[in-house]
Formats: C-alpha cells, sequence, structure tokens
C-alpha cells in the first residue's frame, strides 16, 4: 500500500440502538454516506452494534458474521479502512464452552482483516466474568502509519499503550459514562502527551438499555495534547481531521522526550 504523509480520518460519535445489530448497522451505513471529503478511516465506537452489554450468548457474531462483511463493503466501496469493536465468540468447536471477546475489527480498504481484543475488561460491569481478556498488542501499519488500538478501559493503563515502538497514532474506542467524563478527558490528553503520538478517543452517546447515560467527548489530540478536533462536543456528530506524520515527526525529534523514557519489560 502507498505510504501517505497525511492520513484523514473521520470519527462517528452517535447514540447507539441497544443490542440491535441490524438497526446500528443500518445507521452507521446511512452516516457514512454522509461523508463526502477524502477519508483514509472511519472510527466507530465501542460495541458499536449493540451498546455496551453483557448479553453476549444473543448477541455474538463470529469472523465470518453480518458485522464483519458489513464492514468489508463499506471498506471496499468507499475505499478507505474502518474500525471499531464488537462482540466476537471464537469457539470453533460445538462441543465447547463459548469464548467471547470484545473486539476490534480493523478492515483494510482490501479486505484484509486485523483485530484487538480487550485486555482491560471491565470489571466493575463484571465484563470480566462474559469476556476474555486479549494478551496482545497489535500495531496496523496503513498507509505508513503504525496504529495502535485500544478499547475504553485500556485508558487507564498507561504502561499498555506506552509508544515503546514507535507508533503514529493510537485509538481509543469506546462507551465511556458521562458520570467518569472528566477521567476520559484527562487521560486521552496525558497519553497523547505521555506517549508523543496523535490520540483519539471516540465515544458514544445517548442512553444505553441499562439506563446509563453517554456524552461523547470525541476527540482527537496531537503530540502535545492539543485539541485539533472539536471541544468536547456533546452531540451527534462526525469529526474530520487530517493529520500530518512530518508534523508529529518534527514535534519529536525537536523534544526527543521518549528518548528519555525508563527502560523495563512489559511481562
Amino acid at each position: 500500500m502507498k505510504t501517505s504523509e497525511k492520513l484523514t480520518i473521520a470519527t462517528i460519535q452517535t447514540s447507539l440502538i441497544w443490542e440491535n445489530p441490524e438497526a446500528n448497522l443500518k445507521m452507521f451505513e446511512e452516516k457514512i454516506n454522509t461523508i463526502s471529503s477524502k477519508t483514509d478511516l472511519i472510527i466507530l465506537p465501542e460495541m458499536f452494534t449493540t451498546g455496551f452489554t453483557m448479553n453476549a450468548t444473543a448477541l455474538a457474531e463470529n469472523m465470518n458474521g453480518k458485522t464483519v462483511s458489513w464492514m468489508q463493503k463499506i471498506a471496499a466501496k468507499k475505499q478507505m479502512a474502518i474500525t471499531g469493536s464488537l462482540i466476537i465468540n471464537e469457539t470453533s468447536d460445538l462441543s465447547q464452552d463459548d469464548n467471547f471477546y470484545n473486539r476490534l475489527v480493523f478492515v483494510h480498504p482490501s479486505g484484509k482483516i486485523e483485530v484487538y481484543d480487550k485486555r482491560h475488561t471491565f470489571t466493575l460491569a463484571k465484563e470480566h466474568e462474559t469476556f476474555s481478556a486479549g494478551t496482545k498488542k497489535i500495531f496496523i501499519d496503513y498507509k505508513g502509519w503504525k496504529i495502535c488500538p485500544l478499547i475504553c478501559y485500556d485508558l487507564r493503563f498507561p504502561v499498555w499503550s506506552r509508544n515503546t515502538n514507535n507508533y503514529d497514532l493510537l485509538i481509543y474506542v469506546a462507551s465511556w459514562p458521562k458520570k467518569r467524563v472528566y477521567a476520559w478527558d484527562s487521560l486521552l490528553k496525558a497519553r497523547a502527551i505521555e506517549n508523543m503520538s496523535y490520540t483519539i478517543g471516540v465515544n458514544r452517546i445517548g442512553l444505553d438499555g441499562n439506563n446509563f447515560e453517554y456524552n461523547g467527548h470525541s476527540i482527537v489530540l496531537d503530540s502535545l495534547g492539543e485539541n485539533i478536533s472539536k471541544e468536547n462536543n456533546e452531540e451527534e456528530d462526525i469529526i474530520s481531521v487530517t493529520l500530518s506524520k512530518v508534523n508529529q515527526n518534527t514535534i519529536r525529534q525537536k523534544l526527543a522526550f521518549l528518548n528519555d523514557a525508563d527502560a523495563f519489560i512489559l511481562k
């Protein structure tokens, strides 16, 4: 794939229809079709087909299911990558127990798929009782950009996002509730600053089926933690921002903070 100095991303902040994949896919496709400017990557929230639910037995899909196929169709038709997380059942043998993951799926325009399973399951919501935790980070090479994708609760754990691999872009897809949105705002800025990386947080809005409220605050930050999108928008919105690798590399070379980081190994 051709390397690009600039990367244009679009984040979709919206309410979700509770536990209704078909309705959510229809809604997202309609919103994606309104994007007229050239876009390289579309980012959707956490569990974008269902909302943040523990009803995995009823709602899980496999990697050959409707949602992944829909993502491949969108990516091919629009010639742009698309990513977001959904509930995946990785059980291959019908005699085995179900094995559920909160899985981020990244689909390239070619149809190539890369996945990241949420490492930090949200114990406050008993996510750990339903979903298996992921065991490894991934780094996605897309148009010459090295992308580190993470999910929601991962944001609270800075060691997991530590930029020892010289990634260019850190992404968090989330269902982060309004009552703790101050932490969302603060931690995203901290992750951008400490990793000297473009950092994107994509959150949902509205009420879910458990009556939890979400108020968005989706944002795009540069490597100094400056907001280069809109200021903590709480409405339904599509944010489009063009990132520049040259600008980021210039800042990294001038300040070189990453060179002074403590060396340690995460086991």
